[in-house]
């Protein structure tokens, strides 16, 4: 018998094995589907409330919950109320699919079966948040998910499994977060069961060996034409929609960069300083030198105005600039 086949009564087991699930976002949604096709019992799910604040382009796992009569809690913090609602629930298995706050240790206790974590990177490397935007900013060529089991320091703890995917030039963050949901979601359909088991495989998760990434500012998104061009590349496709854009200004005015290629990978001595449209083309790219190479800027926006072809929004300049102008006194 292959040690990832579960023994006989293992469908049993995943039928009374109750699962209390925190989740959120298209992650969460995806992994709530795989539980159900499982036939898991879903005790309740804790989720967020969304925010007026955010581009919200996945499906609500709220309303997946609610349609499978699952119910629902959005509480703003995890209170001792809160705590005492999950340990009445008496859930076997705890899950975490993308749930925005860490859960304590008197929570993942609740769960004799064992909590798990499904993180959006190869762990140890980009424990924290939002690893798909950081993998693209430091052009990683290689992402992938893990599911692990939880302690309560962020994504520390050991590891059941993982799958890889390659990233290669043409994503965003959004295509890379929607080729890693089916990789979560497989996993969850693999490993549940032997979950439920008390089987479930585990192996350190080095920290020693792997990085960790805090919560992306505004400021982040700041373009430095000083830096190569591929560098702004990685920056620009790693925060366009549905993330906020990456920025930079010119004549005082903020200017949000949402699509570019690179057009020169290294520059020749000849070329213009950084920051300074070298040219145009016909399909309405507009070439802006770098501090190595180039890049083909193809869309974009003054904030407040609407967005368009980079040959139309640059009509009226000839450079940018990391900062804003400095008013002159």
């Amino acid at each position: 018998m292959s040690g990832l086949e579960t023994r006989p009564g293992g469908a049993n087991r995943v039928a009374s094995a109750r699962c209390v699930l925190f989740a959120y976002h298209e992650m969460g949604y995806t992994c709530i589907e795989a539980l159900l096709d499982l036939g898991a019992p879903i005790a309740a799910l804790f989720t967020h409330a969304d925010q007026p604040t955010e581009e919200i382009w996945w499906r609500s796992c709220a309303e997946l919950a609610r349609s499978r009569s699952i119910p629902v809690y959005t509480p703003e913090t995890l209170d001792a109320a809160s705590i005492g609602r999950i340990a009445a629930l008496a859930p076997d298995v705890i899950y975490s699919f993308y749930y925005r706050s860490l859960l304590s240790t008197r929570v993942l206790k609740t769960a004799p079966l064992g909590a798990f974590n499904l993180h959006g990177s190869l762990l140890p490397a980009y424990r924290g948040r939002a690893p798909v935007n950081w993998v693209l900013v430091n052009g990683e060529r290689e992402t992938g998910v893990t599911l692990h089991h939880m302690v309560a320091r962020a994504d520390a703890g050991d590891i059941v499994a993982q799958r890889a995917i390659a990233i290669d030039d043409r994503d965003t963050a959004l295509t890379l977060y929607r080729k890693l949901t089916p990789l979560g979601a497989g996993l969850i359909r693999e490993f549940h069961p032997l979950i439920v088991e008390g089987r479930a495989p585990r192996r350190p998760n080095d920290l020693s060996k792997g990085s960790y990434f805090g919560r992306r500012r505004p400021d982040d998104g700041r373009i430095d034409w000083g830096w190569p061009a591929r560098r702004i590349f990685n920056l620009v496709r790693a925060v366009t929609h549905p993330y906020p854009g990456a920025f930079s200004f010119a004549g005082g005015r903020k200017l949000i960069i949402w699509e570019a290629r690179i057009g020169r990978e290294s520059g020749s001595e000849s070329m213009a300083a950084p920051g300074v449209v070298i040219g145009e083309a016909h399909d309405g790219e507009v070439e802006v030198a770098a501090g190595e190479g180039s890049v083909k800027v193809m869309r974009a926006q003054f904030e407040g105005d609407p967005e368009d072809s980079a040959r139309a929004v640059f009509a009226q300049i000839t450079a940018l600039t990391t900062a804003p102008d400095q008013e002159k006194t």
